[in-house]
């Protein structure tokens, strides 16, 4: 170990800054948010420097670096950008046992500032000894998609309850078993959401050793990329007692959740379900009660054809405490990594989502209400119905020639586009080995698939059907 870890308390603890610039202003900024009593020393100061100063009334020094005006301080930073003056201040302030950081001069550092994860009071410091900071800045970034907003609010209302556990508690073992029960509550996954007597009902019952309900997660995986989940995505999957996912679920995106996690695949595709639905619905209740933390895993995002309405309806009706997290849709994320905007100012100022197959509403669309001008269409799950999709269409107006594309396994390596004119969708479908889960979308859009085709444009060379085939210009 090349360093030691430590965290020091800055308050009224006289410290400096030489330098003025933005290197300058940044190591300005996180002194003053730990208390320091800080002075600038610089003959010139940025905007953003001079503005910090005059928020929170840092001394400053408007003036060249000279050794006196250091000699009081008890840490420094050194951020010029001249190697001679920093080695200066280097030297005077070992002479002077002066703690002292020199920016990008591991060789001139005393100390070295961290990466850090702030959820005061709870903080985390990643250091790389000034090897690699940006590697540093890195782990930063993943340790912080893990963790919640309201940590540091969780903390300190754990430390509001710290003596009354200890009068409740008599032993160690006691007190432990407490906080390992407290920390795994809904308290930390529903924080902001529950008032304040449902935080002191909880706690009520974690004392007098009662065990608590547990609760459902409705979460969006998206469309197929495991990188387009959402850090609060990526939270609950890592908390989650048991993970309930669909069939259309990577093993990527299944590798990102809770190693220890109880994983049930409830996958369906046409014709062949593993769970019906109503049992689905019957799983989630069922694991809740049991006290269980459940991530329902859903491709795409759950509200859009997902079921996740239906799901949600069984659980309010067992008043089982739910949550939503919302993700990108088959939509959106195919038709972004195929390269069609699916609104346009020339093309499309509306974009309608509909599903092929049938459902409690009727079955059948509204053709007609499908068939407007300067509108893009969707169609989920509608591959096998190609040729009543193309038949109603055209029959309720569209053009035979508007463009159409088909995303097959959308977002992921596997992706591959199809496109060419409606009239001609169901010999697309039959002349192509297109497999689950893919999507249609329809519309002047489309022409622009293979001017915008940033994903993997060296499909177009290697067999997908390409928009001009079918189009001419």
């Amino acid at each position: 170990m090349e360093q030691f870890p430590i965290f020091l308390n800055l308050k009224n603890f006289p410290c400096a800054v030489v330098g003025g610039g933005d290197v300058a202003f940044r190591k300005a900024s996180a002194l003053i948010k730990a208390q320091a009593e800080l002075t600038i020393i610089s003959p010139e100061i940025c905007a953003e420097l001079q503005e910090l100063i005059e928020a929170h009334k840092i001394t400053l020094i408007k003036q060249d670096y000279q050794a006196e005006l250091i000699e009081d301080m008890r840490l420094v930073v050194a951020a010029t950008d001249n190697e001679t003056v920093n080695e200066a201040i280097y030297q005077y302030c070992e002479a002077n046992k002066i703690l002292i950081n020199t920016v990008d001069s591991p060789k001139y550092c005393r100390y070295t500032t961290p990466s850090i994860v702030d959820r005061s009071p709870i903080l985390i410091a990643i250091s790389s000894a000034g090897m690699s900071p940006v590697l540093a800045r890195r782990i930063r970034a993943t340790i912080e998609s893990s963790l919640p907003q309201a940590l540091g609010e969780i903390a300190q209302y754990a430390g509001s309850l710290r003596e009354r556990v200890k009068q409740q508690f008599k032993t160690i073992e006691q007190r432990r078993m407490f906080w390992e029960n407290f920390f795994s509550s809904s308290i930390v996954s529903r924080f902001r959401q529950l008032k304040a007597e449902q935080k002191e009902d909880i706690v009520d019952g974690l004392i007098k050793g009662e065990k608590e309900q547990g609760e459902v997660w409705l979460v969006g995986a998206g469309p197929g990329d495991e990188e387009l989940l959402t850090i609060k995505a990526l939270q609950k999957m890592q908390l989650a007692d048991v993970i309930v996912y669909d069939r259309l679920i990577s093993q990527k995106t299944l590798d990102l959740a809770r190693k220890d996690a109880e994983f049930i695949c409830v996958g369906k595709q046409k014709n062949y379900h593993l769970k019906q639905q109503e049992e689905i619905n019957d799983m989630l209740v069922r694991l809740a009660q049991e006290g269980k933390k459940v991530c329902r895993l859903k491709g795409g995002d759950p509200f859009i054809f997902g079921r996740g309405g239906e799901e949600l309806e069984t659980l309010v009706e067992q008043q089982i405490p739910f949550q939503v997290i919302p993700a990108v849709t088959a939509a959106a994320g195919c038709a972004s990594y195929a390269g069609i905007p699916l609104t346009h100012r020339d093309y499309a100022r509306k974009v309608v989502f509909v599903t092929g197959q049938n459902s409690k509403a009727g079955d059948h669309p509204d053709w007609q209400a499908l068939v407007r001008p300067y509108q893009t269409l969707v169609v989920y799950m509608g591959l096998t119905r190609a040729e009543l999709i193309k038949d109603e269409l055209i029959k309720h107006g569209m053009d035979e020639n508007t463009p159409v594309a088909i995303v097959e396994k959308g977002t992921t390596p596997e992706q591959k586009v199809y496109t060419g004119i409606l009239n001609e969708l169901p010999a697309l479908t039959r002349d192509n080995p297109i497999g689950s889960p893919a999507l249609l979308i329809i519309g002047d859009v489309v022409k622009l698939a293979g001017k915008l085709n940033w994903f993997n444009p060296e499909q177009l060379e290697e067999g997908a059907t390409t928009f001009n085939t079918y189009i001419k210009p």
